[in-house]
């Protein structure tokens, strides 16, 4: 992922390019030379902020086939119950 770095005069002369950058990644924006705001995709913004998905899109994710996953199986036995 490719981080552009713009001040905040080269954002104002071209918005169009900042936006087009962010398509790629994050954009740092400067003030007086130190970082001040980022410019990024809605959608970028969402997966950062913790748009919860349902479970049927979590598990349709691209990637999750080779993951391995084998959890140790667990017995659940009954007690017993003393109702005298």
């Amino acid at each position: 992922m490719a981080r552009i770095t713009l001040s905040s005069r080269e954002l104002n002369h071209d918005v169009s390019s900042a936006k087009k950058a962010a398509q790629e990644g994050p954009v740092v924006i400067t003030d007086r030379g130190k970082p001040s705001h980022v410019l990024m995709t809605y959608g970028e913004f969402q997966r950062l902020s913790g748009k919860r998905r349902s479970l049927v899109e979590a598990l349709a994710m691209p990637g999750l086939a080779s993951i391995e996953f084998d959890p140790p199986r667990t017995e659940i036995a009954p007690r017993k119950i003393d109702l005298s």
